[in-house]
């Protein structure tokens, strides 16, 4: 049975990690020791005390927490898992960062003698709960053979977009879609109301033909319900969003929408929505 280390029990991790634990034998870790406590309750698996104790003599060492600077704690600090990971063994993150972070982890694993997957999600909390997420995966093809059937336990799909960093470049374009579909959705909900149309009929109909997307069919309804306190948060959007900016910059890609939209954002964080779901931008135009 191969020894897999997970990193991160958030809303996504806690889940997912709870897919691998009937399969596999799998040690948690989790900067908040409660959250490792009821995973351990909840699952079958092993507490680990720091990420470093976490990787040792693990075959594959799955990350998925918050932003650059949480990666670097985790696996790169005093008590990091990448200094305890053994030869050919195989670091999978599924954290959303930077190509820049990417490039770090990539260089320090190849140091080490580890493999590495940056392998960035979209399906948000339901899609991890029910084993549904797609994953977009950049590395080599021979480490990404090794880790597609683990990986496959909590995702419906997943590709090899290319080399290390293709999955996070990726998961940019998915976020820069999804920033547009949203504000779409949300204006054109906003205008329905004001031409005192039944929004539900509205739904119902247009999702049906070319303006149908997976935002209009999960969100919509509860968009015109008000409804807010679920999926995935405007903060980390934004900080998604910064990501994809900062590459655009880089790339020299034009982002109008997506850098209006971002700057929607922050109308909702001075609303005290930085916790809504991301299709909370209705709420600008009501």
């Amino acid at each position: 049975m191969s020894k897999v280390a997970f990193l991160g029990l958030g809303v996504m991790g806690f889940p997912m990690a709870g897919h691998l634990s009937s399969t596999y034998d799998v040690t948690v870790y989790n900067r908040t020791i409660k959250k490792a406590e009821n995973w351990i309750n909840q699952y079958r698996g092993n507490l680990a005390v720091n990420p470093s104790e976490a990787a040792k003599d693990a075959d594959f060492v799955f990350c998925c927490v918050g932003n650059d600077h949480d990666l670097k704690s985790v696996l790169l600090g005093d008590v990091g898992a990448l200094g305890s990971m053994k030869e050919d063994s195989l670091l999978i993150d599924h954290t959303t960062c930077s190509a820049r972070i990417t490039e770090e982890l990539v260089t320090y694993s190849e140091k080490r003698g580890v493999g590495f997957i940056d392998a960035p999600v979209s399906g948000g909390q339901a899609g991890a709960e029910n084993g549904q997420l797609t994953i977009m995966c950049g590395g080599k093809q021979e480490h990404y053979a090794k880790v597609k059937p683990i990986i496959a336990n909590y995702a419906k799909f997943s590709c090899l977009m290319g080399p290390s960093g293709s999955g996070q470049l990726t998961k940019m374009v998915n976020q820069i879609c999804i920033a547009g579909l949203l504000q779409a959705l949300a204006e054109g909900l906003s205008f329905s109301k004001k031409a005192k149309l039944d929004g539900k009929k509205v739904l119902d109909v247009i999702s049906k033909g070319a303006a149908g997307s997976w935002q209009m069919e999960n969100r919509g309804i509860t968009m015109l319900d008000d409804k807010f306190d679920f999926g995935f948060a405007v903060d980390w959007m934004k900080k998604d969003l910064n990501i994809c900016l900062e590459e655009a910059n880089l790339n020299k890609a034009k982002l109008p929408i997506t850098a209006l939209v971002n700057q929607f954002y922050s109308d909702i964080q001075d609303m005290d929505g930085g916790r809504f779901d991301t299709s909370s931008l209705i709420k600008r135009l009501t």
